[in-house]
């Protein structure tokens, strides 16, 4: 499905720098992204989209830490560590400064 998003996205934007309509067709098209964009339904699925990304991977965090355990090297262990850590005080921010619920 990725892979799907990424070649629709890339069509469109070839099609939007590679058109010979002109400005008016780009700014219709402009237009019509930003009205997406700011649908509330839209902004919702990608709110719930995103969490679940987050819990997705911290689930996996866990389970591959546990599960490789001692193989790591320090360094990695040592970061691993840290991440649990910070996770399980709630910090309330990943490592890209936006909120985790």
């Amino acid at each position: 499905m990725r892979y799907r998003l990424t070649f629709v996205a890339g069509l469109a934007l070839g099609y939007v720098l590679g058109t010979r309509a002109g400005r008016e067709r780009y700014e219709q098209l402009k237009k019509s992204a930003l009205q997406f964009a700011q649908n509330p339904a839209v902004r919702n699925t990608a709110e719930t989209a995103a969490q679940q990304g987050r819990q997705f991977a911290g689930r996996a965090l866990h389970t591959v830490s546990d599960k490789v355990g001692d193989r790591m090297p320090d360094s990695v262990a040592h970061r691993v560590r840290t991440l649990r850590e910070r996770t399980a005080g709630g910090s309330g921010a990943d490592d890209w400064g936006t909120s985790a619920p």
